[in-house]
């Protein structure tokens, strides 16, 4: 790891950049380089500020299959507007690492985009608690919310649960 930041930390001057553009205090390159390294976005990837809701199975017309008829997974289904956001993305939310998910692990903040809704439009997203309404407590400090939510990859089928 420490090898990698030192060669990303090298690449400004690598690719010839000069010291005033190095620290040009409106976009800092060598920051989004790694944290594209530690999330696995693509530099350049854009970010999206989404409101952010909860849902749940039991919820009125709520069930245990999403959208692509995979089922829903606690703590990594979310709900898009496929206008904005395809489905099968792999997406990062910076704000739910380290939240706890069902098996007592900690979040590692990749979510899945396999649900649409009739409610979900522009920039919101719907992130999938679990079963019963107890299932979003964890959460409920995201309902509403602003979240940062970056497109990190595809994935073809079902995600893993």
């Amino acid at each position: 790891m420490r090898r990698r930041l030192a060669a990303l930390a090298a690449l400004p001057l690598f690719l010839g950049l000069s010291q005033s553009a190095q620290a040009a205090p409106a976009k800092d390159p060598l920051g989004d380089l790694i944290v594209s390294a530690l999330t696995g976005a693509l530099p350049g990837t854009p970010e999206f500020s989404m409101r952010a809701t909860l849902y749940h199975v039991g919820a009125k017309g709520v069930g245990t299959l999403d959208s692509l008829g995979c089922k829903v997974v606690a703590m990594r289904t979310v709900a898009v507007d496929t206008k904005v956001i395809p489905r099968r993305t792999k997406l990062f939310i910076k704000e739910t690492v380290g939240l706890p998910m069902p098996d007592g692990r900690a979040h590692d903040g990749y979510w899945y985009a396999t649900d649409t809704g009739g409610a979900i439009k522009g920039n919101k997203i719907d992130l999938f608690t679990g079963h019963g309404s107890s299932s979003m407590k964890p959460l409920m400090a995201m309902n509403l919310a602003k979240l940062s939510v970056a497109k990190v990859g595809e994935f073809k089928g079902c995600p893993p649960a």
